[in-house]
């Protein structure tokens, strides 16, 4: 397996997203599901709560300069409810310089399993613990946090918090496994040989 799959510690700025329930749709917003490519989608995350909050005078986590450059994202409960799309974690992933971890409380089931099959680990830690990280996000923007899955803690300098993250998505991780496609290519011979077998490449037989 190539060890650029392998996700194992991610280092970077942090934007912390308030609020419980956000799910999919303010994630990003239906009408960007009629996109033929995922291309583009990160312009468009969370874009209308930016343009609620810019009307109101106020300004979106995704819309301060301070968190531009973010590589991990703090939430709180159960986020990423709602529909299945599989819009959500791709807006997510190419938004800014590219989210590549997301720390919450708690994710839905299916947005979790999306992030999983593109490589974005998603690990859970206490209402305490998400609270300190993202007071610590926010007073200082420029802090540096390692999400680390073999330690399974999010870690900055000046304080450390376990994390968790269940065994099989993390040795998925860990071994850079999560690819199923990928994982699936590795063995062209047994595709070839499933395929000889199956009737509607053979005309039925």
């Amino acid at each position: 397996m190539n060890e650029t799959m392998k996700r194992v510690k991610i280092s970077g700025r942090a934007v912390s997203v308030r609020g419980n329930d956000i799910d999919t749709d303010r994630i990003i917003p239906a009408r960007y599901l009629r996109c033929v490519t995922f291309e583009g989608l990160g312009d468009h995350a969370f874009e209308d709560d930016r343009k609620q909050l810019a009307l109101q005078g106020k300004t979106h986590p995704l819309d301060n300069p301070h968190f531009a450059s973010a590589t991990v994202l703090f939430g709180n409960k159960n986020f990423g409810c709602g529909s299945s799309r599989e819009h959500a974690p791709q807006a997510i992933m190419r938004w800014g310089d590219g989210i590549q971890a997301i720390v919450g409380e708690s994710f839905a089931e299916i947005f979790f399993g999306n992030c999983i099959a593109l490589g974005i680990p998603c690990l859970t830690v206490s209402a305490v613990d998400i609270a300190q990280l993202m007071a610590q996000n926010e007073a200082d923007p420029k802090t540096e946090f390692t999400v680390d899955l073999e330690a399974m803690e999010v870690r900055w300098d000046g304080g450390c918090v376990k994390a968790q993250l269940a065994d099989g998505p993390r040795s998925q991780f860990l071994e850079g496994k999560w690819d199923t496609t990928a994982e699936l290519m590795e063995d062209p011979g047994a595709i070839a040989a499933t395929a000889a077998n199956l009737p509607y490449f053979n005309h039925w037989k």
